[in-house]
């Protein structure tokens, strides 16, 4: 393999690396796939186990994965482990950095909410002011978010919101229990949108799955697992990207690969890590800057739908799902801060043990009480990209590999925090309105990075000056690199970024298609 030179190394086999692999070898695109952890074995690592088999009683080793809170001892296979794998951030701001190394990437625990972005996001310089466009637009996307739906077998309903565009659903047919229907009633009274999930099917619907077996059953692809890159080698006399260097995870034994293009996946910052430590797609100064993500507020609001207490529970009362989308500065400003937050709102549970002011014998008695009366919403907020926002390579720490590790400096501002109180007290009203009794509310969000939703650091622009990559995802400096992960986005929105990630990453792959066959890489 060494000495073989393949058309397409890609770096990643979460959802931008194994999109960009399928949509290439349907071509006749040969292509070499590194994933940097090993192979996931369904069998072993997704094995049910009872709590008192555990030595930890499912709670997790401490200290081992300080800053994934998603991480418990069922799960303790899948993360990346912080001391193999460190990073440095200032402790006044923290970051929590969730990375998984195994086949499949983040695709194996993501939530699968799968939402368009649409101009509001895409051109959101041309609504607010702030910050810049993106060099597409949703017209020149929405072919491949039509693609993507049905490959990832995306449910949902059609709806016809400027701000949430429609897509290639698996039809939702499913009703809405009664504390659901008083909840979107109540929001419908302030004006407030609200829709069915959208959401890919499959409790294992990740890239190992649905988008890989395909792209190796074309004899195009070859995988090579355990295999972290180090650095995106360069031709000294063309200019160009020449392969990838990189270490065996187990051996430790270095290796080169030669391809004619090569593409980073590997995850937003994983793959600006990678570009800082090779000294690449630097010239603009945007390289690592501009890192953003959503807000999470979790449990906003926890209520209880008072006709359920005590089992009392009439049939259809409880259970299901929801979601508001954006509401807010649409067609004007109407707030002190830019941009909009969504929701996503549940029924039915037990509301957690922390919110009953009881102990011992008296609490569980409320919380039999209490048993399947919860209500329950979440808000996800735009996050502002800005400059200061960035990752650097830190001068002193390195992984278990010998690779420096990143530097981490981020914080919200203001308009973040004016948009999670903002999501409280609404939230708070419409479940006053709704005839629920609270509990609780809060606008406390999570601390950065922990959405798992990082963005930006390697964003897409048409001027070289300003940005690392053009709207093919390919980097400005060197023609034959490309980017095709969520570091590429110029702006976020409130909806989850995976599908938006797939599209480009299908778009880019039919970009290179066509500039190989030109012979132009």
């Amino acid at each position: 393999m060494p000495s073989q030179v393949h058309d397409v190394v890609i770096i990643g086999s979460g959802a931008s690396g194994a999109m960009t692999a399928y949509q290439l070898t349907k071509k006749g695109i040969n292509c070499l796939l590194l994933e940097a952890g090993p192979n996931f074995d369904y069998s072993k690592d997704r094995q049910l186990r009872a709590v008192y088999d555990l030595p930890y009683r499912g709670f997790g080793k401490p200290g081992r994965f300080p800053h994934v809170t998603q991480a418990n001892e069922f799960t303790a296979a899948l993360w990346a482990d912080e001391k193999q794998n460190p990073y440095t951030f200032d402790p006044k701001d923290p970051y929590y950095w969730v990375r998984i190394r195994r086949m499949g990437g983040k695709t194996l625990v993501w939530g699968r909410a799968s939402w368009r972005l649409s101009n509001y996001e895409f051109k959101a310089k041309d609504h607010d002011g702030f910050g810049d466009n993106w060099p597409v637009s949703y017209a020149d996307l929405a072919p491949y978010y039509d693609q993507c739906e049905p490959l990832l077998r995306v449910s949902g309903r059609i709806e016809k919101l400027p701000q949430l565009p429609d897509g290639v659903f698996l039809e939702d047919k499913s009703g809405d229990s009664a504390s659901i229907a008083r909840f979107i009633s109540a929001a419908k009274q302030k004006g407030i949108p609200t829709t069915k999930q959208r959401r890919a099917q499959g409790t294992l619907a990740s890239s190992a799955n649905l988008l890989l077996p395909d792209a190796l059953a074309t004899g195009k692809l070859t995988i090579l697992p355990n295999a972290i890159a180090r650095e995106v080698t360069v031709d000294k006399a063309t200019g160009k990207a020449n392969g990838i260097s990189f270490v065996d995870r187990r051996s430790k034994r270095e290796f080169h690969v030669k391809a004619r293009v090569v593409v980073l996946g590997a995850s937003c910052l994983e793959s600006t890590r990678l570009l800082l430590n090779s000294k690449l797609a630097s010239s603009s100064g945007a390289l690592g800057h501009y890192l953003f993500d959503q807000f999470y507020v979790k449990n906003t609001v926890q209520a209880i739908v008072p006709e359920a207490r005590n089992g009392k529970a009439p049939g259809g009362l409880m259970g299901g799902t929801g979601y508001i989308p954006r509401f807010t500065n649409l067609d004007k400003k109407d707030t002190d801060y830019l941009r909009g937050y969504a929701v996503d709102f549940s029924s039915g549970g037990t509301p957690d043990p922390k919110y009953f002011p009881y102990y011992g014998e008296d609490l569980q008695k409320a919380l039999a009480a209490h048993t399947n009366t919860g209500f329950n919403a979440t808000t996800m907020g735009s996050v502002l990209p800005r400059f200061e926002n960035h990752v650097s390579i830190d001068p002193v720490v390195k992984d278990a590999w010998g690779i420096p590790s990143l530097r981490i400096s981020a914080r919200y501002t203001a308009n973040e925090f004016k948009m999670a109180t903002d999501a409280m007290n609404t939230l708070s009203e419409l479940c006053h309105t709704a005839g629920f009794e609270m509990l609780a509310q809060h606008d406390q969000m999570v601390p950065p990075g922990e959405s798992i939703h990082e963005l930006g650091t390697c964003r897409m622009g048409d001027n070289p000056k300003t940005s690392v990559l053009n709207k093919w995802n390919q980097t400005h400096d060197v023609k034959n690199v490309f980017v095709v992960d969520g570091s590429a986005f110029v702006t976020g929105g409130s909806q989850n970024p995976t599908l938006t990630i797939t599209a480009l990453a299908m778009r880019a792959a039919d970009y290179m298609a066509e500039e190989m066959r030109k012979g132009n890489l």
